[in-house]
């Protein structure tokens, strides 16, 4: 089977490479499934590069990357009910702490981590649903329903950001956003109540007159360490902040004061190592909005797998609206 590789940190057009592999079999408990999309995200990208911290060499000799994608199980292992062979699927951890990802025709890997794509949703869609599908649902509806509360979210113009304007708006709550001046327009239409340029330097001002001086219920956050002072003074008493990225700053200095006396709660995610309840009710939700209408997920740009370097520089463009998905199929 044909899969891209790398055995080496570096520039995307130096060290991806097309290869020719063995398709791997499924072992007990697993299911192969050949891909028809694999999903690419920042964090395939960043760790392609070497740009996690304390990690100056690949964990496997030779790593086929990418965790999100789409395709149909094609057999499976023992222990698995055979009737899910020709099932359509969508995949999430697909090289999360293993050297075998999604960025192949094929992939064998744990029956739970292949979700049964429902009927009317596309393979492509089916791709995005993993790492920013996922961290949408969870950071927005973790704590339970929204309905009612006022939503600040961070970054709405993303892909997770924009996926949770969509899931928030749907499930009845206020939503207020934040983005680049020239995504304003997109994050509106997305479902956002008020939009604001991250960048304005009245930004506070205008989020707490907004709520009439009330303050935020819920913040999904991807730039925690930037906003972690705006947060102390928009947030309501008893707020939660949902963070799942602080690229920009990963030592923030909290403002503890401003936090303890509204008891805020800081409520970091990282998707990859989700609880299976958890994980589940993300899922649930996910399909749920798909169903009624409620969730579109974008999609930026589509690749060929032989150029798979190229989705992996523009899932890192600024302003990037949408998913970066690789044509496998």
């Amino acid at each position: 089977m044909r899969a891209i590789s790398y055995s080496a940190f570096g520039k995307a057009s130096d060290v991806l490479e097309l290869i020719e592999i063995d398709t791997p079999s499924p072992g007990p408990g697993e299911v192969l499934v050949r891909l028809h999309v694999s999903g690419v995200n920042p964090s395939d990208a960043k760790a392609r590069a070497g740009a996690r911290p304390g990690v100056s060499k690949p964990a496997f000799d030779r790593i086929i990357p990418h965790s999100d994608g789409a395709g149909v199980i094609e057999a499976v292992g023992e222990g698995v009910a055979r009737a899910r062979i020709g099932e359509r699927v969508w995949i999430w951890n697909g090289q999360w702490q293993r050297n075998h990802g999604t960025a192949a025709e094929y992939i064998a890997l744990p029956e739970p981590q292949a979700v049964p794509l429902p009927e009317d949703v596309s393979m492509e869609i089916g791709a995005t649903l993993g790492i920013p599908g996922l961290t949408a649902a969870h950071t927005v509806f973790g704590g339970g329903d929204v309905a009612g509360q006022t939503l600040l979210i961070s970054g709405g113009a993303g892909a997770v950001g924009h996926n949770a304007v969509q899931l928030a708006h749907g499930a009845a709550a206020r939503v207020i956003a934040t983005c680049s001046g020239g995504a304003m327009a997109r994050v509106k239409a997305a479902g956002a109540d008020h939009v604001f340029d991250y960048a304005d330097p009245d930004l506070a001002a205008r989020i707490l007159e907004v709520t009439g001086g009330a303050g935020v219920d819920r913040a999904i956050e991807v730039e925690f360490g930037e906003n972690a002072a705006l947060l102390g003074e928009v947030m309501a008493p008893n707020a939660t902040i949902a963070a799942y990225g602080s690229g920009r700053n990963m030592t923030p200095v909290l403002p503890f004061g401003a936090y303890l006396f509204k008891a805020i709660t800081l409520d970091i995610t990282l998707i990859y190592i989700l609880d299976g309840p958890a994980r589940q009710a993300a899922i649930t939700r996910l399909h749920g909005a798909l169903a009624n209408g409620s969730l579109t997920p974008a999609i930026h740009a589509r690749y060929p797998l032989s150029d798979c370097a190229a989705a992996h520089d523009a899932v890192m463009t600024p302003g990037r609206a949408g998913a970066v998905l690789l044509d496998i199929a």
